[in-house]
């Protein structure tokens, strides 16, 4: 088993969790560490920000620590031990970073559907996260 098992998810997407939660307790096992990790996307352009609220990014970021609060009571297996964290950023290099921050020794995610379109055309954030990690990474399908 492993110890620190991160598990990054979209909320928004159960898809990107719904397979991979189960994989991920099972590989922490009773004494490891689940540690659910949501991303806040960065808005990649200063024209972009300039037409949303001052304190959008810093309200994205609380609101997020609370829906995976939530989602961790509702949603964690009875007995997994369980931390939340919110990284803020391009999905891939978020991943990475917040993998070395808590000491991962595996990354279990979830894999957008074969022949996804975006998928063929740019990649999907496993393979990135695939290709640039230097632990292992479980990809559910």
């Amino acid at each position: 088993m492993f110890n620190d098992v991160l598990l990054p998810i979209d909320l928004n997407h159960p898809e990107s969790w719904s397979k991979s939660l189960p994989l991920a307790a099972k590989m922490a096992g009773k004494g490891g560490t689940v540690h659910v990790l949501g991303i806040v996307h960065d808005l990649g352009s200063a024209m972009v920000a300039n037409f949303l609220p001052a304190d959008f990014e810093k309200k994205a970021i609380a609101r997020m620590k609370d829906e995976l609060e939530a989602f961790k009571a509702e949603h964690m297996p009875e007995g997994v031990r369980a931390d939340t964290h919110v990284g803020h950023g391009h999905v891939p290099e978020t991943i990475l970073k917040i993998a070395g921050n808590v000491g991962a020794d595996l990354i279990v995610m979830a894999s957008h559907p074969p022949g996804d379109l975006g998928t063929l055309l740019v990649g999907s954030n496993a393979d990135r996260v695939v290709r640039h990690a230097h632990l292992p990474v479980l990809v559910v399908r």
